[in-house]
């Protein structure tokens, strides 16, 4: 039988979502408590891959596991045994054939800006001096509606059959003291949320126009495209499903 898991996570104290030798994840501290818990080794299959130092306000996992499980005795066992933080919302029993990561539709991430020092957000937000024109970046975001191919703000040398992304929204709005990027798509290259707000920045300093943004994802070269900013700042705030 298969299991999704709806979870959340602070990534401050991980390398990221997936497992990596000699270094904490998110997948491998799942898997331990699962493990334990369930009384036979687990290997949970995650939606998608977070950076080290990147969040998730809510991700999806699945398991399998060849007995009927309770998912409210099993969620409070998971929080009862997991470090602060990661919480587990949900474990509901799926089809056989449900996929976390291939059945996914479309995921939703926000990059938040402090334009002051805040020392309660400094790990969960990047701090930038500097004034930006937001009317700009919006304007900018709205170019890479009209796009697919996003070769320019993918990590370099990375192993993909497509550089094509289906993006359904791009914005910004200024909110509590912060500027908060929120972007959605089917898919996303690694590094790409990331390459994109950076370049949306310097459109924002005024550093490049329009033109030079649109040109940029033309050239498809990553070299061209802006700085990568801090992962400290970014969420993966919501992932759809069809079925769900």
């Amino acid at each position: 039988m298969r299991y999704f898991i709806k979870l959340a996570y602070n990534g401050t104290h991980y390398h990221g979502w997936q497992f990596q030798p000699n270094a904490a994840s998110v997948q491998e501290t799942l898997n331990k408590a699962l493990s334990v818990i369930l009384g036979t080794e687990i290997n949970i299959m995650g939606a998608g891959r977070t950076d080290t130092g990147v969040h998730a306000r809510e991700m999806y996992a699945h398991f399998d596991y060849n007995t009927p499980i309770d998912g409210d005795k099993l969620v409070y066992k998971l929080n009862s045994y997991l470090p602060k933080d990661i919480v587990i919302y949900k474990v509901l029993q799926v089809d056989d054939e449900a996929h976390s990561r291939f059945d996914a539709t479309k995921r939703t991430y926000q990059y938040h800006i402090n334009n002051f020092k805040d020392a309660f957000s400094h790990e969960q937000s990047w701090y930038l001096n500097q004034k930006l024109d937001v009317d700009l970046m919006n304007k900018a975001a709205k170019i890479l509606l009209n796009h697919t191919d996003f070769q320019c703000f993918s990590k370099v040398n990375t192993d993909v059959n497509t550089f094509d992304c289906t993006i359904f929204e791009a914005y910004w709005k200024e909110e509590n003291n912060q500027l908060i990027f929120t972007i959605s798509a089917n898919r996303f290259l690694r590094n790409m949320v990331r390459a994109i707000v950076g370049t949306l920045v310097n459109i924002g300093m005024h550093k490049i126009n329009l033109e030079d943004f649109e040109n940029i994802i033309i050239g498809k070269n990553r070299e061209k495209a802006g700085f990568s900013v801090p992962a400290h700042g970014l969420y993966l705030t919501k992932i759809e499903y069809p079925y769900l």
